[in-house]
């Protein structure tokens, strides 16, 4: 009854340890590979940062001058707008009244616009 018990033990454990060792050995097998070698201070890895750095940079300043356009266009679509309401108030037109929702000085009477 002894000899079964060990042959038991034997067959349950031998998975165990077959396990346990490839993942003990699952752990070694992965190794730090990110290292940097610096040679000379010039290597691929370095050029390649930095080109994605400028690329990364230009498209940046890209966006940046075109959202200054755009606000640019704005205001001055707001200041010229303004401007153009002051005059249509201060025209001598009585049929000219300025129109908010269009930004334009139309007349009364036939709804055209008019330079006030």
């Amino acid at each position: 009854m002894k000899m079964t018990m060990k042959k038991k033990l034997r067959a349950a454990a031998l998975p165990l340890v077959l396990f346990g060792t490839l993942f003990g050995i699952q752990h070694s097998v992965q190794a730090k590979t990110d290292t940097l070698v610096i040679q000379g201070g010039d290597n691929a890895m370095s050029n390649e940062q930095a080109r994605q750095q400028k690329q990364q940079w230009d498209q940046t300043q890209r966006l940046r001058n075109k959202e200054n356009l755009r606000n640019e266009k704005d205001f001055d679509k707001y200041d010229k707008a303004t401007d153009t309401r002051d005059a249509c108030e201060k025209s001598l037109n009585t049929n000219a009244y300025w129109e908010a929702n269009t930004l334009r000085c139309l007349d009364r009477r036939t709804g055209r616009p008019i330079a006030p």
